[in-house]
């Protein structure tokens, strides 16, 4: 058994009947803070209102003309730089299930060169940083030589700068990239190819605060930090059927399909939940009052289930938006794409990933040699409400420019799935709208992506929001624990009291 990233485990049946928690909601962050608190002891309670766990990365099956597919409702990606999600992975016994590049290498097409369609690479070296990428930029064909120059001065100015600055979060990424001399071309080529997939915006609709993060982390830190991984296994497989035998096992009571209506708080200081649609019945859930409770549900859900005076300025989370991403999934009758994936310029085509073996279609029953390709569009303000129709006219011809191998073939089948609150939008002056994890009431605590990690809206900061809840459960508790993640720069976790 994976060890408890905040305290010994208890063993199974021997949960302290004094110390007891209620996690509503079972995507990453709630899961997370459900096996956290079971590992350190306490008895756990976990209320999801959809019928599965995983939250907004998560699988369903599709009868398709190329045969019975598992398909994931977005392309989600990790890198090295994860440890929280790496940690959540171990936790639930599927990290082989998502392999990481030995070294981060990413093809780059673009679909307008100047003689055509063009093939470029962003690959690190073992050099140590930032010299792992110089060779990749010296040579990187969809940048000038003076471009390429002024890329590498602007990324050693961003790697002076501090992410928690509170100046830095309300100003843009775009105007900072602008006075550092970076090109509308080199904001397509590198900066937004980078932070559109990980920020959910482009640069113009980005906090400078969070960007700096993201390219300190993933690219200024350590020369393997932005090695990228992708499962080989459905979303649910990894997010629902692991993680609720994990649940299990560790002695989690896990409720689905149960929405919560309210949540109150006894005269003796105990919390306890009113489930929706069933007036006069007593919910399982929290009957008997729990010591902490745990709120993992989006940030417009927390706000309509927080009591009064848990948290200054409730009304900061319904100012927090949302940004969308739209996902295309594509089957050809042959196969069109002979790599596992490819980032886009110069064109809308943003990220395109081969899912032909994690859906199954792969020796299906009539599939043949059918390719299932993902296209993943972040920031898809334009796509989101566009008919299927459309974006069918819209992305083919733009798949076959970029693959010349799709030219003659015949698509089996196209289908859309679209998130419209995918992620939080992580625009200028969000850092401080954000809500920590301890809340204004005793033993409520907040939990999801979009509370205060300093990471963007990712699977990493949601498991580390759930992580953050916890512990400050246990402390507030007076339970000792150990932080699983590395510190800064290495080092081993610290135990605290």
């Amino acid at each position: 058994m994976t060890p408890s990233p905040l305290g010994p485990a208890a063993p199974a049946g021997r949960r302290p009947a004094g110390r007891s928690a209620l996690v509503i909601g079972g995507g990453l962050a709630g899961t997370t803070a459900a096996l956290a608190l079971a590992d350190a002891g306490l008895r756990v309670t976990l209320v999801e209102g959809r019928p599965r766990l995983g939250g907004l990365a998560f699988s369903f099956h599709r009868s398709s003309p190329a045969g019975e597919l598992t398909v994931d409702n977005g392309q989600h990606v990790l890198l090295r730089c994860c440890t929280a999600y790496q940690w959540f992975l171990d936790r639930v016994g599927a990290t082989r299930l998502v392999p990481l590049q030995d070294r981060l290498d990413v093809p780059v097409l673009d679909a307008e060169g100047p003689s055509g369609r063009r093939l470029g690479r962003l690959r690190r070296t073992a050099l140590p940083v930032p010299l792992h990428l110089s060779a990749s930029l010296a040579t990187y064909p969809h940048l000038s030589l003076a471009e390429r120059a002024l890329v590498g001065r602007a990324a050693l100015a961003l790697g002076r700068l501090d992410p928690e600055d509170p100046a830095l979060d309300g100003a843009d990424f775009a105007g900072w990239l602008r006075r550092h001399g970076q090109s509308p071309r080199a904001v397509e080529a590198l900066w937004d190819l980078v932070g559109v997939a990980t920020l959910n915006a482009t640069a113009h609709n980005a906090s400078l605060g969070l960007a700096a993060m993201v390219f300190k982390t993933g690219l200024l830190s350590r020369p393997g930090a932005a090695d990228i991984g992708w499962a080989r296994a459905p979303l649910g497989e990894l997010h629902h059927t692991r993680a609720h035998r994990a649940l299990d096992a560790a002695g989690v009571t896990t409720e689905l399909g149960t929405r919560v209506a309210a949540v109150s708080r006894t005269p003796e200081g105990r919390w306890s939940v009113r489930r929706a649609g069933r007036p006069g019945e007593e919910p399982p859930a929290g009957a008997d009052g729990a010591d902490v409770l745990v709120l993992a549900v989006p940030q417009r859900e927390a706000h309509a289930l927080l009591p009064d005076g848990a948290l200054k300025d409730p009304g900061r989370l319904l100012r927090i938006g949302t940004a969308p991403i739209v996902n295309l999934h594509v089957i050809y009758d042959r196969t069109v794409l002979r790599r596992p994936f490819f980032a886009a310029i110069g064109s809308p085509v943003q990220w395109v990933f081969d899912r032909t073996d994690a859906s199954g279609l792969r020796g299906a029953p009539g599939a043949g040699d059918s390719q299932y390709l993902a296209v993943s569009q972040s920031a898809a303000y334009d796509d989101v409400d566009r008919p299927v129709a459309e974006l069918r006219a819209r992305y083919l011809p733009e798949l076959e420019r970029l693959l010349p191998l799709a030219r003659g073939a015949r698509v089996r089948d196209f289908f859309v799935t679209r998130e419209r609150a995918a992620t939080f939008a992580p625009v200028p002056g969000v850092g401080r709208l954000r809500p920590s994890a301890p809340t204004d009431a005793p033993g409520l605590y907040l939990a999801g992506a979009w509370t205060a990690t300093g990471w963007p809206a990712t699977m990493e900061g949601a498991v580390r929001s759930g992580l953050s809840a916890a512990r400050a459960a246990l402390t507030d508790l007076g339970r000792p624990h150990v932080n699983p993640l590395p510190a800064p720069g290495g080092g081993t976790p610290k135990e605290a009291a």
